[in-house]
Protein backbone atom coordinates (compact mmCIF):
# COMPACT_ATOMS: atom_id res chain seq x y z
CA UNK A 1 0.00 0.00 0.00
CA UNK A 2 1.38 3.37 -1.01
CA UNK A 3 2.16 5.83 1.71
CA UNK A 4 1.09 9.45 1.86
CA UNK A 5 4.55 10.61 0.79
CA UNK A 6 4.41 8.47 -2.34
CA UNK A 7 1.04 9.93 -3.36
CA UNK A 8 2.38 13.47 -2.96
CA UNK A 9 5.37 12.66 -5.19
CA UNK A 10 3.07 11.26 -7.89
CA UNK A 11 0.99 14.44 -7.83
CA UNK A 12 4.14 16.55 -8.21
CA UNK A 13 5.21 14.53 -11.29
CA UNK A 14 1.83 15.06 -12.98
CA UNK A 15 2.01 18.80 -12.31
CA UNK A 16 5.50 19.01 -13.87
CA UNK A 17 4.31 17.16 -16.97
CA UNK A 18 1.38 19.53 -17.43
CA UNK A 19 3.65 22.54 -17.04
CA UNK A 20 5.97 21.15 -19.79
CA UNK A 21 3.02 20.74 -22.15
CA UNK A 22 1.91 24.28 -21.45
CA UNK A 23 5.41 25.60 -22.16
CA UNK A 24 5.56 23.70 -25.47
CA UNK A 25 2.22 25.12 -26.59
CA UNK A 26 3.39 28.62 -25.68
CA UNK A 27 6.56 28.12 -27.73
CA UNK A 28 4.49 26.96 -30.73
CA UNK A 29 2.27 30.01 -30.43
CA UNK A 30 5.32 32.25 -30.31
CA UNK A 31 6.76 30.60 -33.42
CA UNK A 32 3.47 31.03 -35.27
CA UNK A 33 3.34 34.66 -34.25
CA UNK A 34 6.89 35.16 -35.52
CA UNK A 35 5.98 33.51 -38.86
CA UNK A 36 2.92 35.71 -39.15
CA UNK A 37 5.14 38.66 -38.43
CA UNK A 38 7.51 37.60 -41.21
CA UNK A 39 4.62 37.30 -43.67
CA UNK A 40 3.44 40.71 -42.64
CA UNK A 41 6.94 42.03 -43.23
CA UNK A 42 6.99 40.43 -46.69
CA UNK A 43 3.66 41.98 -47.55
CA UNK A 44 4.88 45.34 -46.31
CA UNK A 45 8.09 44.78 -48.29
CA UNK A 46 6.18 44.09 -51.50
CA UNK A 47 3.68 46.90 -51.34
CA UNK A 48 4.87 49.70 -49.09
CA UNK A 49 8.66 50.05 -48.89
CA UNK A 50 10.48 50.54 -52.19
CA UNK A 51 13.94 50.24 -50.62
CA UNK A 52 13.20 46.69 -49.49
CA UNK A 53 11.83 45.78 -52.91
CA UNK A 54 14.65 47.28 -55.00
CA UNK A 55 18.10 46.70 -53.51
CA UNK A 56 20.31 46.58 -56.61
CA UNK A 57 21.20 50.26 -56.80
CA UNK A 58 22.49 50.26 -53.23
CA UNK A 59 24.54 47.07 -53.61
CA UNK A 60 28.33 47.25 -53.59
CA UNK A 61 28.63 45.25 -56.81
CA UNK A 62 26.43 47.67 -58.74
CA UNK A 63 28.35 50.71 -57.48
CA UNK A 64 31.77 49.24 -58.27
CA UNK A 65 30.88 48.10 -61.78
CA UNK A 66 29.25 51.41 -62.68
CA UNK A 67 32.29 53.31 -61.37
CA UNK A 68 34.62 51.16 -63.52
CA UNK A 69 32.40 51.65 -66.56
CA UNK A 70 32.38 55.42 -66.15
CA UNK A 71 36.16 55.49 -65.78
CA UNK A 72 36.60 53.28 -68.85
CA UNK A 73 34.28 55.47 -70.93
CA UNK A 74 36.17 58.63 -69.95
CA UNK A 75 39.48 57.28 -71.18
CA UNK A 76 39.86 55.62 -74.55
CA UNK A 77 40.60 51.91 -74.64
CA UNK A 78 44.24 51.05 -75.31
CA UNK A 79 43.72 47.32 -75.22
CA UNK A 80 45.24 45.49 -78.16
CA UNK A 81 44.96 41.82 -78.74
CA UNK A 82 48.54 40.58 -79.08
CA UNK A 83 48.12 36.89 -78.62
CA UNK A 84 46.76 37.31 -75.07
CA UNK A 85 43.77 35.19 -74.14
CA UNK A 86 40.75 37.44 -73.69
CA UNK A 87 39.67 35.74 -70.48
CA UNK A 88 42.91 36.85 -68.78
CA UNK A 89 42.41 40.53 -69.54
CA UNK A 90 40.85 42.65 -66.78
CA UNK A 91 38.74 44.63 -69.24
CA UNK A 92 37.23 41.45 -70.63
CA UNK A 93 36.27 40.46 -67.10
CA UNK A 94 34.66 43.85 -66.73
CA UNK A 95 32.69 43.28 -69.93
CA UNK A 96 31.49 39.91 -68.62
CA UNK A 97 30.45 41.60 -65.37
CA UNK A 98 28.65 44.28 -67.36
CA UNK A 99 26.70 41.63 -69.27
CA UNK A 100 25.65 39.98 -66.01
CA UNK A 101 24.77 43.36 -64.52
CA UNK A 102 22.60 44.27 -67.51
CA UNK A 103 20.54 41.13 -66.92
CA UNK A 104 20.17 42.04 -63.24
CA UNK A 105 19.12 45.56 -64.20
CA UNK A 106 16.44 44.10 -66.49
CA UNK A 107 15.06 41.98 -63.64
CA UNK A 108 15.16 44.95 -61.26
CA UNK A 109 13.22 47.08 -63.73
CA UNK A 110 10.54 44.39 -63.93
CA UNK A 111 10.25 44.32 -60.10
CA UNK A 112 9.92 48.11 -59.93
CA UNK A 113 7.40 48.01 -62.77
CA UNK A 114 5.22 45.62 -60.76
CA UNK A 115 5.50 47.97 -57.76
CA UNK A 116 4.43 50.98 -59.85
CA UNK A 117 1.60 49.03 -61.45
CA UNK A 118 0.20 47.89 -58.10
CA UNK A 119 0.24 51.43 -56.74
CA UNK A 120 -1.08 53.22 -59.81
CA UNK A 121 -3.82 50.65 -60.51
CA UNK A 122 -6.12 52.58 -58.16
CA UNK A 123 -5.77 55.70 -60.31
CA UNK A 124 -5.75 54.29 -63.86
CA UNK A 125 -6.34 50.49 -63.97
CA UNK A 126 -6.57 50.34 -67.79
CA UNK A 127 -3.14 51.88 -68.40
CA UNK A 128 -1.21 48.65 -67.85
CA UNK A 129 -3.12 46.95 -70.68
CA UNK A 130 -2.42 49.85 -73.05
CA UNK A 131 1.28 50.47 -72.30
CA UNK A 132 3.22 47.21 -71.90
CA UNK A 133 6.86 48.31 -71.81
CA UNK A 134 8.04 49.01 -68.23
CA UNK A 135 10.07 52.13 -69.07
CA UNK A 136 7.28 53.63 -71.19
CA UNK A 137 4.82 52.84 -68.42
CA UNK A 138 7.03 54.58 -65.82
CA UNK A 139 7.41 57.67 -68.01
CA UNK A 140 3.66 57.92 -68.63
CA UNK A 141 2.82 57.46 -64.94
CA UNK A 142 5.32 60.13 -63.93
CA UNK A 143 3.92 62.49 -66.58
CA UNK A 144 0.24 61.96 -65.71
CA UNK A 145 0.50 61.87 -61.92
CA UNK A 146 -2.91 62.62 -60.36
CA UNK A 147 -4.23 64.53 -63.36
CA UNK A 148 -7.83 63.63 -64.23
CA UNK A 149 -8.09 65.36 -67.62
CA UNK A 150 -5.44 63.88 -69.91
CA UNK A 151 -6.03 66.54 -72.53
CA UNK A 152 -3.94 68.81 -70.30
CA UNK A 153 -1.04 66.30 -70.29
CA UNK A 154 1.37 66.31 -73.23
CA UNK A 155 2.36 62.70 -73.95
CA UNK A 156 3.93 63.55 -77.30
CA UNK A 157 7.30 61.83 -77.64
CA UNK A 158 6.57 59.25 -74.93
CA UNK A 159 4.09 57.10 -76.88
CA UNK A 160 2.97 56.73 -80.51
CA UNK A 161 0.15 59.00 -81.58
CA UNK A 162 -2.31 56.11 -81.93
CA UNK A 163 -1.64 54.89 -78.38
CA UNK A 164 -1.89 58.46 -77.04
CA UNK A 165 -5.38 58.77 -78.54
CA UNK A 166 -6.49 55.45 -77.04
CA UNK A 167 -5.06 56.36 -73.61
CA UNK A 168 -6.85 59.74 -73.65
CA UNK A 169 -10.19 58.18 -74.58
CA UNK A 170 -9.82 55.43 -71.98
CA UNK A 171 -8.85 57.90 -69.24
CA UNK A 172 -12.08 59.84 -69.79
CA UNK A 173 -14.14 56.75 -68.91
CA UNK A 174 -11.92 55.16 -66.25
CA UNK A 175 -13.24 54.17 -62.83
CA UNK A 176 -10.04 55.10 -60.96
CA UNK A 177 -9.72 57.68 -58.24
CA UNK A 178 -6.85 60.08 -57.42
CA UNK A 179 -4.08 58.61 -55.27
CA UNK A 180 -3.22 59.86 -51.78
CA UNK A 181 -0.22 62.13 -51.56
CA UNK A 182 2.09 59.60 -49.89
CA UNK A 183 1.21 56.82 -52.34
CA UNK A 184 1.73 59.17 -55.28
CA UNK A 185 5.12 60.18 -53.92
CA UNK A 186 6.23 56.54 -53.62
CA UNK A 187 5.00 55.86 -57.15
CA UNK A 188 6.91 58.83 -58.63
CA UNK A 189 10.02 57.79 -56.71
CA UNK A 190 9.74 54.27 -58.15
CA UNK A 191 9.39 55.78 -61.65
CA UNK A 192 12.58 57.81 -61.12
CA UNK A 193 14.41 54.72 -59.95
CA UNK A 194 13.29 52.70 -62.99
CA UNK A 195 14.40 55.49 -65.34
CA UNK A 196 17.77 55.69 -63.55
CA UNK A 197 18.27 51.96 -63.95
CA UNK A 198 17.41 52.25 -67.64
CA UNK A 199 20.01 55.00 -68.14
CA UNK A 200 22.59 52.89 -66.27
CA UNK A 201 21.81 49.97 -68.54
CA UNK A 202 22.33 52.16 -71.61
CA UNK A 203 25.67 53.30 -70.21
CA UNK A 204 26.74 49.69 -69.67
CA UNK A 205 25.70 48.78 -73.21
CA UNK A 206 27.63 51.76 -74.60
CA UNK A 207 30.74 50.54 -72.84
CA UNK A 208 30.28 46.99 -74.12
CA UNK A 209 29.62 48.36 -77.62
CA UNK A 210 32.88 50.30 -77.61
CA UNK A 211 34.78 47.12 -76.76
CA UNK A 212 32.96 44.79 -79.16
CA UNK A 213 35.58 45.28 -81.86
CA UNK A 214 37.99 42.86 -80.18
CA UNK A 215 35.61 40.95 -77.88
CA UNK A 216 33.33 39.77 -80.72
CA UNK A 217 34.76 41.03 -84.04
CA UNK A 218 32.84 38.60 -86.23
CA UNK A 219 29.47 39.27 -84.59
CA UNK A 220 30.11 43.02 -84.82
CA UNK A 221 30.93 42.65 -88.53
CA UNK A 222 27.59 40.91 -89.18
CA UNK A 223 25.11 43.00 -87.19
CA UNK A 224 27.13 46.01 -86.03
CA UNK A 225 28.67 46.88 -82.67
CA UNK A 226 25.49 48.37 -81.15
CA UNK A 227 23.27 45.42 -81.96
CA UNK A 228 26.00 42.95 -80.96
CA UNK A 229 26.31 44.60 -77.54
CA UNK A 230 22.54 44.47 -77.03
CA UNK A 231 22.38 40.83 -78.06
CA UNK A 232 25.21 39.91 -75.71
CA UNK A 233 23.71 41.92 -72.85
CA UNK A 234 20.28 40.36 -73.24
CA UNK A 235 21.62 36.82 -73.67
CA UNK A 236 23.91 37.13 -70.66
CA UNK A 237 27.30 37.01 -72.33
CA UNK A 238 29.00 35.78 -75.46
CA UNK A 239 29.07 32.14 -74.37
CA UNK A 240 25.34 32.18 -73.61
CA UNK A 241 24.64 33.79 -76.98
CA UNK A 242 26.73 31.14 -78.74
CA UNK A 243 24.70 28.33 -77.12
CA UNK A 244 21.39 29.90 -78.08
CA UNK A 245 19.53 28.68 -81.22
CA UNK A 246 18.94 31.09 -84.07
CA UNK A 247 15.16 31.17 -83.56
CA UNK A 248 15.70 32.57 -80.04
CA UNK A 249 18.36 35.04 -81.18
CA UNK A 250 15.78 36.45 -83.58
CA UNK A 251 13.47 37.26 -80.64
CA UNK A 252 16.06 38.85 -78.34
CA UNK A 253 14.82 42.34 -77.47
CA UNK A 254 11.34 41.84 -78.98
CA UNK A 255 8.64 43.98 -77.39
CA UNK A 256 5.01 43.13 -76.99
CA UNK A 257 3.20 45.37 -79.46
CA UNK A 258 -0.23 46.79 -78.77
CA UNK A 259 -1.81 48.15 -81.93
CA UNK A 260 -5.08 49.10 -80.17
CA UNK A 261 -7.21 47.79 -83.00
CA UNK A 262 -5.19 49.30 -85.83
CA UNK A 263 -3.94 47.43 -88.87
CA UNK A 264 -1.21 44.81 -88.49
CA UNK A 265 -0.18 45.02 -92.16
CA UNK A 266 2.92 47.16 -91.59
CA UNK A 267 3.91 45.89 -88.12
CA UNK A 268 6.80 43.50 -87.70
CA UNK A 269 6.20 40.77 -85.14
CA UNK A 270 8.73 38.23 -83.85
CA UNK A 271 11.61 40.63 -84.44
CA UNK A 272 13.97 41.93 -81.75
CA UNK A 273 17.26 43.82 -81.92
CA UNK A 274 17.89 42.32 -85.37
CA UNK A 275 15.57 44.91 -86.91
CA UNK A 276 18.01 47.67 -85.91
CA UNK A 277 20.72 46.37 -88.22
CA UNK A 278 21.61 48.16 -91.43
CA UNK A 279 20.94 45.11 -93.60
CA UNK A 280 17.44 44.69 -92.18
CA UNK A 281 16.51 48.35 -92.67
CA UNK A 282 17.77 48.39 -96.27
CA UNK A 283 15.70 45.33 -97.18
CA UNK A 284 12.24 45.85 -98.79
CA UNK A 285 9.34 45.23 -96.36
CA UNK A 286 8.17 42.15 -98.22
CA UNK A 287 11.52 40.41 -97.66
CA UNK A 288 12.32 41.58 -94.12
CA UNK A 289 11.14 38.45 -92.32
CA UNK A 290 13.35 36.28 -94.53
CA UNK A 291 16.25 38.67 -93.97
CA UNK A 292 15.63 38.57 -90.20
CA UNK A 293 15.81 34.77 -90.11
CA UNK A 294 18.97 34.83 -92.23
CA UNK A 295 20.61 37.47 -90.00
CA UNK A 296 19.76 35.51 -86.84
CA UNK A 297 21.28 32.33 -88.28
CA UNK A 298 24.50 34.02 -89.39
CA UNK A 299 24.77 35.96 -86.12
CA UNK A 300 24.65 32.69 -84.21
CA UNK A 301 27.46 31.29 -86.34
CA UNK A 302 29.55 34.43 -85.83
CA UNK A 303 28.96 34.32 -82.05
CA UNK A 304 30.12 30.70 -81.94
CA UNK A 305 33.29 31.62 -83.81
CA UNK A 306 33.94 34.50 -81.38
CA UNK A 307 33.23 32.37 -78.30
CA UNK A 308 36.24 30.16 -79.08
CA UNK A 309 38.31 33.09 -80.37
CA UNK A 310 38.43 31.40 -83.78
CA UNK A 311 38.98 34.50 -85.93
CA UNK A 312 40.26 37.57 -84.01
CA UNK A 313 40.61 39.57 -87.24
CA UNK A 314 36.90 39.30 -88.10
CA UNK A 315 37.33 37.90 -91.62
CA UNK A 316 34.65 35.27 -91.03
CA UNK A 317 32.15 37.91 -89.98
CA UNK A 318 32.82 40.04 -93.05
CA UNK A 319 32.39 37.03 -95.34
CA UNK A 320 29.09 36.18 -93.63
CA UNK A 321 27.89 39.74 -94.06
CA UNK A 322 28.81 39.69 -97.76
CA UNK A 323 26.95 36.40 -98.15
CA UNK A 324 23.84 37.91 -96.54
CA UNK A 325 24.02 40.95 -98.79
CA UNK A 326 24.33 38.85 -101.94
CA UNK A 327 21.37 36.69 -100.94
CA UNK A 328 19.16 39.72 -100.31
CA UNK A 329 20.16 41.16 -103.68
CA UNK A 330 19.39 37.82 -105.31
CA UNK A 331 15.91 37.84 -103.77
CA UNK A 332 15.24 41.27 -105.27
CA UNK A 333 16.18 40.30 -108.82
CA UNK A 334 13.23 39.97 -111.20
CA UNK A 335 12.50 36.52 -112.55
CA UNK A 336 14.15 35.66 -115.87
CA UNK A 337 12.18 36.67 -118.94
CA UNK A 338 10.35 33.91 -120.74
CA UNK A 339 12.30 33.05 -123.86
CA UNK A 340 10.32 32.67 -127.12
CA UNK A 341 10.06 29.04 -128.06
CA UNK A 342 11.72 28.46 -131.45
CA UNK A 343 9.90 26.62 -134.21
CA UNK A 344 10.96 23.05 -134.87
CA UNK A 345 13.41 22.45 -137.70
CA UNK A 346 11.45 21.46 -140.82
CA UNK A 347 12.12 17.96 -142.08
CA UNK A 348 13.71 17.78 -145.50
CA UNK A 349 12.38 14.28 -146.16
CA UNK A 350 8.71 13.87 -146.97
CA UNK A 351 6.63 12.44 -144.19
CA UNK A 352 5.14 8.99 -144.61
CA UNK A 353 1.41 9.58 -144.86
CA UNK A 354 -1.23 6.94 -145.37
CA UNK A 355 -3.00 7.19 -148.69
CA UNK A 356 -5.41 5.27 -150.85
CA UNK A 357 -9.11 4.81 -151.38
CA UNK A 358 -9.85 3.99 -147.73
CA UNK A 359 -8.20 7.18 -146.45
CA UNK A 360 -9.96 9.29 -149.07
CA UNK A 361 -13.31 7.79 -148.07
CA UNK A 362 -12.60 8.53 -144.39
CA UNK A 363 -11.62 12.13 -145.14
CA UNK A 364 -14.73 12.60 -147.24
CA UNK A 365 -16.90 11.11 -144.49
CA UNK A 366 -15.57 13.46 -141.79
CA UNK A 367 -15.07 16.50 -143.98
CA UNK A 368 -16.75 19.77 -142.96
CA UNK A 369 -20.03 20.31 -144.73
CA UNK A 370 -21.26 23.43 -146.49
CA UNK A 371 -23.86 23.91 -143.77
CA UNK A 372 -21.22 23.98 -141.07
CA UNK A 373 -19.13 26.36 -143.17
CA UNK A 374 -22.03 28.78 -143.38
CA UNK A 375 -22.70 28.45 -139.63
CA UNK A 376 -19.09 29.35 -138.92
CA UNK A 377 -19.18 32.39 -141.17
CA UNK A 378 -20.70 35.82 -140.48
CA UNK A 379 -21.71 38.53 -142.89
CA UNK A 380 -20.58 42.07 -142.17
CA UNK A 381 -23.33 44.37 -140.91
CA UNK A 382 -26.03 41.71 -140.64
CA UNK A 383 -26.78 40.11 -137.22
CA UNK A 384 -26.85 36.37 -137.09
CA UNK A 385 -29.77 34.30 -135.90
CA UNK A 386 -29.44 32.21 -132.75
CA UNK A 387 -31.19 29.25 -131.22
CA UNK A 388 -32.67 31.22 -128.29
CA UNK A 389 -33.00 34.60 -129.97
CA UNK A 390 -31.48 37.99 -129.08
CA UNK A 391 -27.98 36.63 -129.55
CA UNK A 392 -28.45 33.90 -126.93
CA UNK A 393 -27.69 30.25 -127.49
CA UNK A 394 -25.89 28.82 -130.49
CA UNK A 395 -25.43 31.20 -133.40
CA UNK A 396 -26.36 30.18 -136.95
CA UNK A 397 -23.94 32.49 -138.77
CA UNK A 398 -24.96 32.99 -142.40
CA UNK A 399 -27.55 30.21 -142.32
CA UNK A 400 -31.02 31.34 -143.36
CA UNK A 401 -29.92 34.71 -144.72
CA UNK A 402 -31.01 34.00 -148.30
CA UNK A 403 -34.15 36.14 -147.88
CA UNK A 404 -36.95 33.70 -146.92
CA UNK A 405 -36.06 33.62 -143.23
CA UNK A 406 -35.84 29.82 -143.23
CA UNK A 407 -32.80 27.65 -142.93
CA UNK A 408 -32.17 26.66 -146.53
CA UNK A 409 -28.92 25.23 -147.71
CA UNK A 410 -28.19 23.79 -151.11
CA UNK A 411 -26.47 20.59 -150.14
CA UNK A 412 -24.28 19.25 -152.87
CA UNK A 413 -24.10 15.49 -153.26
CA UNK A 414 -20.74 14.04 -152.46
CA UNK A 415 -18.90 11.65 -154.70
CA UNK A 416 -19.26 8.82 -152.24
CA UNK A 417 -23.00 9.33 -151.96
CA UNK A 418 -23.31 9.49 -155.76
CA UNK A 419 -21.56 6.15 -156.15
CA UNK A 420 -23.74 4.52 -153.53
CA UNK A 421 -26.92 5.88 -155.17
CA UNK A 422 -25.83 4.64 -158.57
CA UNK A 423 -25.21 1.14 -157.32
CA UNK A 424 -28.55 1.13 -155.51
CA UNK A 425 -30.39 2.22 -158.66
CA UNK A 426 -28.76 -0.49 -160.75
CA UNK A 427 -29.76 -3.16 -158.28
CA UNK A 428 -33.32 -1.90 -157.97
CA UNK A 429 -33.93 -1.64 -161.74
CA UNK A 430 -32.55 -5.06 -162.49
CA UNK A 431 -34.66 -6.80 -159.86
CA UNK A 432 -38.01 -5.50 -161.12
CA UNK A 433 -38.21 -8.13 -163.97
CA UNK A 434 -38.04 -11.15 -161.64
CA UNK A 435 -41.14 -13.29 -161.05
CA UNK A 436 -40.41 -14.11 -157.43
CA UNK A 437 -43.14 -13.24 -154.99
CA UNK A 438 -40.65 -11.55 -152.74
CA UNK A 439 -39.83 -8.89 -155.33
CA UNK A 440 -41.72 -5.68 -155.69
CA UNK A 441 -43.72 -4.66 -158.70
CA UNK A 442 -42.39 -1.13 -158.42
CA UNK A 443 -39.72 -0.33 -160.95
CA UNK A 444 -37.31 2.58 -160.57
CA UNK A 445 -36.54 4.05 -163.95
CA UNK A 446 -34.29 7.01 -164.60
CA UNK A 447 -36.92 8.60 -166.87
CA UNK A 448 -40.29 8.20 -165.16
CA UNK A 449 -39.11 7.56 -161.62
CA UNK A 450 -41.33 5.01 -159.87
CA UNK A 451 -43.37 2.83 -162.32
CA UNK A 452 -45.94 0.15 -161.49
CA UNK A 453 -45.42 -2.80 -163.90
CA UNK A 454 -46.99 -6.25 -164.42
CA UNK A 455 -44.37 -8.99 -164.40
CA UNK A 456 -46.80 -11.50 -165.98
CA UNK A 457 -47.43 -9.28 -169.01
CA UNK A 458 -43.73 -8.98 -169.58
CA UNK A 459 -43.38 -12.74 -169.29
CA UNK A 460 -46.22 -13.34 -171.84
CA UNK A 461 -44.56 -10.93 -174.24
CA UNK A 462 -41.14 -12.53 -174.03
CA UNK A 463 -42.34 -16.11 -173.72
CA UNK A 464 -40.62 -18.90 -171.91
CA UNK A 465 -39.26 -22.33 -172.73
CA UNK A 466 -39.55 -23.29 -176.45
CA UNK A 467 -41.73 -20.33 -177.33
CA UNK A 468 -40.22 -17.71 -179.51
CA UNK A 469 -41.26 -14.94 -181.81
CA UNK A 470 -41.31 -17.30 -184.74
CA UNK A 471 -43.62 -19.98 -183.32
CA UNK A 472 -46.89 -19.14 -181.65
CA UNK A 473 -50.05 -20.98 -180.56
CA UNK A 474 -52.32 -18.50 -182.23
CA UNK A 475 -50.20 -17.77 -185.18
CA UNK A 476 -50.60 -19.62 -188.60
CA UNK A 477 -48.32 -20.20 -191.49
CA UNK A 478 -48.57 -17.77 -194.30
CA UNK A 479 -48.05 -18.74 -197.90
CA UNK A 480 -46.06 -16.44 -200.02
CA UNK A 481 -46.79 -16.49 -203.66
CA UNK A 482 -44.03 -16.14 -206.10
CA UNK A 483 -44.50 -14.11 -209.13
Amino acid sequence: MATLADSFLADLDELSDNEADVIDEENLDVDQMEEDGDLADIEALNYDDLDNVSKLQKSRRYIDIMQKVEDALEKESDVTNKGVVLEDEPEYQLIVDCNALSVDIENEIVIIHNFIRDKYRLKFPELESLVHHPIDYARVVKKIGNEIDLTLVDLEGLLPSAIIMVVSVTASTTSGKPLPEDVLQKTVEACDRALALDSAKKKVLDFVESRMGYIAPNLSAVVGSAVAAKLMGTAGGLSSLAKMPACNVQLLGAKRKNLAGFSTATSQFHVGYIEQTELFQSTPPSLRMRACRLLAAKSTLAARVDSINGDPVGKTGRSLREEIRKKIEKWQEPPPAKQPRPLPVPDSEPKKKRGGRRLRKMKERYAITDMRKLANRMQFGIPEESSLGDGLGEGYGMLGQAGSGKLRVSVGQSKLAAKVAKKFKEKSYGSSGATSGLTSSLAFTPVQGIELSNPQALANQLGSGTQSTYFSDTGTFSKIKRT
